[in-house]
């Protein structure tokens, strides 16, 4: 830490907040340790009072530094399936599909027809793209089930939601 002080910026990156949100879908122990919100917060701010990232900081505060504390995404709490058939092709992330000749109930949906008039790639003529509304997740009717107890109130990211495309931010500076 001292050697960084010596540099005009310095660029620390801490994911551990979106490796426990996907933990918590993957990984049993952390779905009841992090049962429903306040538990994943409470897990959150745990780790944070005994991390390194912590101890980081309050060496920090000791100098005249200023910290831009940012993350590339949020998450949301995924309640509501939508089934949705795709191609061998189809992207597996639950909150957005790309692919071609994909099936879905339109009214559940924002549709992208056109990827070219939403500034996305268009990889062949078929393309389109359809994200999840509100607290919405895709589900394969295969095994519907199964993916639906899955991932049930987990965060996932990815979608349109406020909570997904809000990008947060503080800066802190040192007195």
């Amino acid at each position: 830490m001292p050697n960084l002080f010596q540099n005009q910026l310095n660029v620390i990156v801490y994911n551990f907040v979106d490796a426990l949100s996907h933990a918590r879908t993957d990984v049993s122990l952390m779905r009841e340790l992090a049962e429903d919100e306040a538990a994943y917060r409470s897990v959150v701010e745990s780790w944070f009072k005994n991390s390194t990232l912590w101890e980081a900081m309050e060496l920090m505060a000791e100098k005249k530094v200023k910290i831009v504390i940012t993350t590339d995404h949020g998450s949301i709490r995924v309640k509501k399936p939508v089934k949705i058939i795709g191609d061998k092709n189809t992207n597996s992330n639950l909150r957005y599909k790309q692919g071609k000749n994909l099936t879905y109930e339109a009214k559940e949906v924002f549709e992208i027809k056109k990827p070219e008039l939403a500034f996305l790639p268009k990889v062949n003529v078929s393309q389109s793209y359809v994200v999840c509304k509100e607290d919405d997740f895709f589900a394969y009717p295969n095994n519907y089930n199964y993916y639906v107890n899955y991932y049930t109130n987990t965060f996932q990211h990815g979608g349109i939601s406020l909570e997904e495309m809000m990008i947060p931010f503080v800066v802190m500076e040192s007195k």
